[in-house]
């Protein structure tokens, strides 16, 4: 059901911090699909050998990103998408990104130290490489809460 995953670095702080351990659910996306706002764990690419990323979905299958003076904006809506959980502000613009179908755009919460979508060569994670939902923090103890 689940597995233990540590946070490596601080792109998704304040929520997520190095070294945090997080319980995530192996099985969540067997009923229900990834949702806009979801932390997910996956490997970058794939790739067995590197540890785990641990991201927020912002772009959905079929959607088209857009980062615009430092807000985020999903299909040409008029309203920006509410990140007020974020620190800052993504500098610069970037996109417009047509997500394609059975991928997502990923992001750090911490929007400029973050390493995410905007910045790969392939923008996008396929839903066939998301390992997990993360859904408990249980290390540090004194930050102990449900992931959301």
């Amino acid at each position: 059901f689940g597995q233990r995953v540590s946070t490596v670095g601080d792109s998704m702080s304040p929520k997520l911090s190095n070294g945090d351990v997080v319980l995530v659910n192996r099985f969540a996306y067997n009923v229900t699909s990834p949702k806009r706002g979801d932390i997910i764990v996956f490997k970058p690419k794939g790739n067995e050998n590197s540890h785990y990323y641990i991201k927020r979905i912002i772009g959905l299958p079929g959607e088209t990103v857009e980062i615009k003076d430092g807000k985020v904006y999903i299909d040409g809506a008029l309203e920006p998408l509410d990140d007020s959980f974020c620190p800052e502000k993504p500098e610069g613009d970037f996109g417009p990104y047509k997500v394609p179908q059975n991928c997502y755009f990923m992001m750090g919460d911490n929007r400029n130290n973050s390493l995410d979508s905007r910045y790969w060569t392939n923008h996008y994670v396929k839903k066939d490489a998301i390992l997990a939902k993360a859904s408990f923090r249980y290390w540090p103890f004194s930050r102990i809460e449900f992931v959301k």
